[in-house]
């Protein structure tokens, strides 16, 4: 039982970590067919982790109502269909419906995942367990910008998002052999305005954060921040909440979730940087580029399993750190890119931000999911989910922030390299800051009673 519990989620993992950081290699090539801006660019990867934010928190509670099982199937159906329509899209507005339906399925893949694992794994081995699904997402995301260069330039862009719906369906067929069905919370009723209150809040916060350059957009969020404190507030004086608030009293859980949020809102858009440097200033084409971004994420599917097994015997919090203070020196090194900067140097960059990164995610997500009680694991599972996404959002949101500020709304074509790279430098400079913190919060809580 244990074995197929794992594999389906490290499939899912796989093919919804594998599209996700596929459509990066093949964005320049997208951007040529649809006619589109830079900033729409990151359009079509921030609509779909704008989704996954939004939808994960509510999914947490409905998911484990109605069952993990059977939510999980509903949720691969809905990813191979977000898939077809994505990889038949025929002008960027279909293509970003189709996104959209990939992001909510993808919501209920990533609360389920872990959750099913959480579920099903003993405490003493759940490191190691979700060790093994992370490494599926890392795997994942070892792949995508290799075989997706290769298949954007040989096959079509289209062909990216065909290419990992043949496992989904093997995932499908694994689950529909497990008998069993985990309820968590069957009783309860679904908290309806305070999930409103939530979608709403994050989706007009996150809009506004990547449009943070025009007085809208300050106005935007502040809007969005103040809906999430009606929803904060509410959340506390009801019997069943969509999101339990008082787990927040949890230094561990707390100061760990934040940890995380920053880790990826710092990191995530470092792929997309290069992969911009590598195809815009270098000339390499999508195949190539492809084979160079493979290194972070290969490390980091060679290293989350080792590192899950670390976090059942040393204090997880310490290897998070660990990982977070080499993340901030790999990110350093990339606050020098410009058109000067030898391979090498992005080479020894990304092989110090697979390790660090493999050392610091599955221990802080052993250290989420070990610090709640066992009615709590879907809550904390989706917690996963939207603090991994609003973080990659706020990620992709700062590049399109900063590209607003110093390129404008432009086509990336030769004249407008210089303020590229200078882009990219602020943009690390600012990510370099981010990972700083996140040590600090992952030292948080360690010396705190609370359960883990």
């Amino acid at each position: 039982m244990n074995k197929y519990v794992i594999l389906i989620a490290m499939l899912a993992s796989f093919g919804v970590a594998f599209t996700s950081n596929a459509v990066s290699v093949a964005l320049p090539t997208i951007a040529v067919d649809f006619n589109i801006t830079n900033i729409m660019q990151n359009w079509l990867v921030n609509i779909y982790l704008l989704v996954i934010a939004a939808a994960s928190v509510p999914f947490g509670k409905i998911c484990g109502k109605y069952g993990l099982n059977k939510t999980m199937g509903i949720g691969l159906i809905g990813y191979v269909v977000g898939s077809i329509l994505s990889g038949i899209a025929f002008n960027i507005e279909f293509m970003l419906v189709a996104r959209i339906i990939q992001g909510i399925a993808s919501a209920v893949l990533f609360v389920n995942s872990m959750a099913i694992i959480t579920e099903q794994v003993p405490p003493q081995k759940r490191g190691q367990a979700i060790g093994i699904t992370v490494t599926g997402v890392y795997l994942g995301l070892t792949l995508a910008p290799t075989v997706s260069g290769f298949l954007v330039e040989y096959v079509g862009w289209r062909s990216i998002f065909y290419i990992t719906v043949p496992l989904i369906l093997i995932s499908y067929y694994l689950l529909t052999r497990i008998d069993k069905e985990w309820i968590i919370g069957g009783g309860d009723p679904i908290d309806v305005k305070g999930s409103l209150l939530y979608v709403v809040g994050i989706l007009i916060l996150m809009y506004g954060f990547t449009i943070l350059h025009d007085v809208i957009g300050i106005i935007t969020v502040v809007i969005g921040l103040v809906i999430l404190a009606i929803f904060a507030k509410y959340e506390l004086k009801e019997q069943y909440p969509i999101y339990d608030m008082h787990l927040f009293r949890n230094v561990k859980y707390t100061s760990s979730n934040i940890a995380s949020l920053i880790s990826y809102f710092a990191t995530f858009v470092v792929t997309y940087i290069l992969n911009y440097h590598l195809q815009y200033l270098n000339g390499f084409s999508p195949e190539t580029t492809g084979l160079i971004l493979i290194v972070t994420p290969l490390i980091m599917a060679i290293g989350a399993p080792i590192a899950g097994r670390l976090s059942d015997k040393i204090n997880p919090q310490i290897l998070a750190a660990i990982g977070m203070i080499i993340v901030s020196i790999a990110l350093v090194i990339l606050c020098f890119l410009d058109e000067t900067t030898p391979l090498y140097m992005i080479f020894i960059s990304m092989i110090l931000q697979g390790v660090g990164f493999s050392l610091f995610s599955t221990p802080n997500n052993n250290v989420i999911l070990g610090s709640v009680d066992k009615k709590d694991i879907a809550t904390a599972s989706a917690s996963l989910s939207t603090v991994r996404t609003i973080g990659q959002s706020f990620s992709l949101g700062l590049l399109t922030l900063v590209f607003a500020y110093i390129m404008g709304n432009v086509p990336i074509i030769p004249q407008h390299y210089p303020q590229l790279i200078l882009s990219s430098q602020v943009t690390m400079i600012l990510s370099t800051i981010l990972c700083i913190i996140a040590i600090l919060l992952s030292l948080m809580g360690i010396k705190s009673g609370n359960k883990n």
